[in-house]
């Protein structure tokens, strides 16, 4: 099947230049491609049923002819509008089109037909509006793919019918037959067709668990060996060769927590082996004391003669940091530098300089850290904050800037174990596993907007005793709809119990000095209220802000809102976070019903995984995971199936040169051409 991904969609009937256009919106520009673009789900045409037997309000088939139809006709607004009257030899009802003059041939063509859509009762009269229409002959199940606008499901079905015919009468198959006789799956032939046209539900079922399965070997596949290459990257150019941090400790104004400790002692551990450079993940709840830890690792690397590179992933969450850092090193005579892309130039070129000659010990800074003007001394030691955020060449471009330096990685997004297995594999971890004293829990509630007028009242009363408040308003699509909902949002202020409050707005279309202008207006409590959108996710530390309102929670994936959640119960002052919803499906109160029981990231960690899936879980796609489009990192059968396939594979074929594995070498490289992970060797 190779051959078939360097075979343009333009070779099908029907695929010119502009229709070609759409289908690379889809990530469809090979044959191959279409092959392997899975439907989202089915429409069942298989048994259409009686319009008397029609379940109302539920998508069904309706089978019958075409008794009359009126010639399509012009509404109001430009719009077409065509009925017809269907009748299955006992009862009819009434179909109506909007915008589909050219169904009026096959209308008026006399021949049975087959209706899907919703059916609407009303005594002994019934009607369907914009039914999906076809022959009688293309009764089965219909394949419903991931559309876009102006490419309907029904075109690239077409596309797909004519790929199928040019699949090779014996396909050859990445599994080799011994691993699928052991778990029971099915050949590569019978998955691709069945996935597309399936002859029955149980077809789906076979072809999804084969295919499910071939995706999550092949992820594992790739992961083990890009972190093989990463492991062979050589020894560590800087060791440890005195442990400073005891003396570290008893320099801070506070008692370490116990995780804390063991998390320090197991990174200088590894930086003291004289191997491979440390590569380890530390962990931890929100407010569980990462950033003392960073510092700590730091404080004994540069007294080791490393310089240190702390990258974060926001200006706002950089500049938190370099403050906490400062305060906890610069009185031990370290030299601590802020570099990001709105520090001017004249003092770019004076810390690219103190970089280079080795006068600056630590610096912190975003994206900034790997322009090419930027170089180092002796770069031993890189930290990454919220790893998932940057791209894998962004951080291979700042561990480049050093000779084989040590990798500290932090995350304060509590990963379940499932997931940070196949993105942080190659990690050793330590988890902070306990709060610092003084930590609040933080009581959640779920309301809908009728009662936000008696929140409001609620933040007001606590505004009165000396507080402060977030609220945070969604990203609505485009930036530009982001800016306008939350200046809108302050407008609508004005008529509620905080009319009368210090109001400030913070958004990701400011400019870095307005939104440090407004972050330091709040930290020094001359702002009540701060409407933001999800910038304020990380890095944001203001001990006084004890009340956090999510409005339009069900947008939000949990562990972000727990991420939200986070910035309030910062002080010694008991904090709460107000989620505010009208959204009914059940899934969706289940979601927001676990973040009022629970203060346990991981927790909610596991439900949102379980709940979304990988690709939300992040709330975007830079984690670097190739993205999964049959399998979920939530089953966990096959992927411990998949996990103990992928170690047998690798420790008799590391690189899949063997005649039976070339089929895995093939997709495992094809999928991680996609993510910006690196060439697989």
């Amino acid at each position: 099947m190779a051959s078939l991904f360097n075979m343009p969609v333009t070779e099908l009937k029907k695929i010119g230049a502009k229709r070609a256009e759409l289908f690379a919106k889809l990530g469809i520009y090979s044959v191959g491609d279409l092959v392997r673009f899975y439907p989202r789900t089915y429409e069942d045409w298989s048994k259409p049923c009686r319009i008397e037997d029609a379940p109302e309000g539920m998508v069904c088939c309706i089978g019958g002819y075409v008794e009359r139809v009126s010639p399509p006709s012009r509404i109001r607004g430009g719009m077409t509008i065509l009925k017809a009257v269907v009748c299955d030899g006992n009862d009819r009802m009434t179909v109506t089109f909007f915008n589909q003059p050219y169904l009026y041939d096959l209308l008026s063509s006399g021949v049975d037909l087959l209706f899907y859509g919703t059916v609407k009762k009303a005594g002994y009269y019934y009607e369907m509006t914009a039914p999906t229409v076809s022959a009688l002959q293309k009764a089965g199940i219909h394949p419903v793919y991931p559309q876009t606008a102006g490419l309907p499901s029904r075109h690239i079905e077409d596309a797909a019918k004519q790929a199928m015919k040019l699949l090779p009468e014996k396909m050859n198959d990445p599994l080799p037959e011994e691993l699928r006789e052991k778990y029971g799956l099915c050949s590569l032939d019978f998955a691709i067709r069945k996935i597309h046209f399936p002859d029955t539900f149980d077809d789906v079922e076979t072809a999804r668990k084969r295919l499910a399965f071939e995706e999550l070997l092949i992820l594992q596949l790739g992961m083990a060996r890009l972190k093989s290459g990463r492991r062979d990257s050589g020894t560590a150019a800087n060791r440890i060769v005195q442990d400073y941090s005891q003396e570290f400790f008893s320099m801070l104004p506070f008692e370490p927590t116990g995780a804390q400790k063991r998390a320090v002692s197991e990174c200088i551990a590894d930086m003291s082996s004289g191997g491979s450079p440390m590569n380890r993940l530390v962990q931890g709840d929100v407010g569980s004391g990462k950033t003392a830890v960073a510092a700590a690792v730091c404080y004994s690397a540069v007294k080791n003669n490393m310089q240190c590179a702390f990258m974060a992933p926001t200006e706002i969450l950089a500049a938190q940091h370099y403050n906490s850092l400062s305060q906890l090193l610069l009185s031990c005579g370290i030299k601590v530098e802020l570099l990001t892309g709105s520090v001017k130039q004249k003092e770019k070129k004076r810390i690219c300089a103190a970089l280079e000659n080795g006068e600056t010990d630590v610096v912190i800074g975003t994206h900034a850290l790997i322009s090419e003007n930027v170089s180092f001394s002796n770069l031993g030691l890189v930290i990454t904050d919220e790893q998932h955020r940057f791209g894998v060449s962004q951080r291979s471009a700042l561990i480049s800037k050093g000779k084989s330096p040590h990798i500290l990685v932090m995350s304060a997004t509590p990963i379940p174990r499932t997931l940070a297995l196949m993105i942080f594999g190659d990690l050793e971890l330590s988890v902070l596993d306990e709060l610092p004293p003084g930590r609040q829990k933080v009581d959640t509630f779920l309301i809908d907007s009728a009662k936000r007028f008696r929140a409001f009242g609620f933040l007001k009363k606590h505004i009165n005793e000396g507080r402060q408040c977030y609220i945070v308003c969604p990203l609505v699509g485009q930036s530009e709809m982001e800016l306008e909902s939350a200046e809108e949002y302050i407008e609508k202020l004005r008529s509620t119990p905080l009319a009368d409050c210090r109001t400030g707005l913070l958004h990701g279309k400011m400019k870095p000095k307005d939104k440090e202008a407004v972050m330091a207006d709040f930290s020094s409590g001359k702002i009540d209220v701060l409407v933001s959108t999800t910038v304020i996710e990380v890095g944001v530390d203001v001990p006084n802000a004890t009340i956090m309102m999510i409005e339009n929670a069900e947008r939000f994936g949990l562990s972000q809102l727990h991420q939200l959640r986070g910035r309030v119960g910062r002080g010694k002052e008991k904090s709460y976070c107000i989620l505010v919803s009208d959204h009914q499906g059940d899934t969706t109160r289940q979601r927001l019903t676990v973040m009022c029981k629970t203060n346990d990231g991981f927790r909610i960690a596991d439900e949102d995984l379980r709940l979304r899936g990988p690709g939300d879980f992040f709330g975007s796609r830079q984690h670097g995971l190739p993205e999964l489009k049959v399998a979920s990192m939530s089953s966990m059968e096959i992927l411990d199936q998949t996990q103990s396939a992928a170690v047998e594979i690798l420790r008799d074929d590391p690189m899949l040169e063997k005649k039976e594995h070339r089929g895995l070498n093939f997709e495992t490289k094809r999928l991680f051409s996609k993510t910006g992970s690196g060439q697989l060797q």
